[in-house]
């Protein structure tokens, strides 16, 4: 499923083709969930977006990576538009991951391809907190089938642990795991400031 990045990876671009259409997914999604983002017009966040091509990109990544990403809210000190991923599950070309470089170097054999921290980095975006997630789940229901990894803090993770979270039973659920093991039913959703 771990497809090729779009565009050109150097400067982080992408084509004029690929930004229309992304842009003309992304305008739907924005208009078919206006919970997510109550109060907010699409217009301003295409012209955040079109200002910064990096950030772009990395939204596309989050798109071809599965996770269906939408606005789910504003900063009010700094202006920037919060985007996440809003996949019904968890994001499908972003499971079968490790949390971390250092759970990926510790794993002898049976290596995932890739960690989620790692992962978040090349694509630009920050993997979510417990309390963003919980955030997330006000909006809708998220992960009834699958698990996200979630940022670990570090006196867990110090102690060869990470935490992930799900939506069972009409709950959100929190839990722990060796840092080094992944599930194929197990990613990460990530959020992006634009």
């Amino acid at each position: 499923m771990k497809a090729k990045p779009q565009g050109n990876t150097n400067d982080k671009r992408l084509s004029p083709e690929q930004r229309e259409h992304l842009l003309g997914v992304w305008k739907s999604r924005f208009e078919k969930n206006r919970n997510r983002h109550d109060g907010l017009a699409w217009d301003l966040v295409r012209t955040r977006l079109e200002t910064n091509p990096e950030k772009l990109w990395s939204l596309g990544e989050m798109e071809r990576t599965g996770g269906e990403p939408d606005v789910i809210g504003r900063d009010k000190s700094t202006g920037e538009f919060i985007f996440c991923d809003c996949s019904a599950e968890s994001p499908n070309g972003r499971r079968s991951l490790c949390y971390d470089r250092e759970a990926l170097e510790s794993r002898k054999q049976h290596k995932p391809e890739n960690s989620a921290l790692d992962m978040a980095a090349a694509i630009g975006i920050e993997i979510l907190t417990e309390d963003q997630y919980r955030d997330l789940q006000k909006l809708g229901v998220f992960d009834t089938k699958t698990s996200s990894w979630i940022s670990t803090p570090p006196p867990i993770r110090s102690l060869g642990g990470a935490l992930f979270c799900d939506h069972r039973y009409d709950t959100v659920f929190v839990y722990h795991n060796g840092a080094e093991s992944y599930y194929a039913a197990r990613g990460f959703r990530g959020s992006l400031r634009v």
